[in-house]
């Protein structure tokens, strides 16, 4: 459980990185972040069986 919990956590950030080097600008940015963001919270709650 902790090493799907770590490597969701690692995934969240490299998403979030490649985002910010996305050549788009900052309105779209700001969304795909929090989109991100959303769908890796949930995701976290996945794991430690909330949902």
């Amino acid at each position: 459980m902790l090493i799907g919990v770590l490597i969701t956590f690692l995934v969240i950030i490299l998403v979030l990185y490649l985002i910010g080097m996305l050549p788009i600008d900052g309105r779209a940015k700001q969304i795909a972040r929090v989109v991100v963001i959303i769908i890796g919270i949930v995701s976290l709650l996945k794991y430690l069986a909330v949902f």
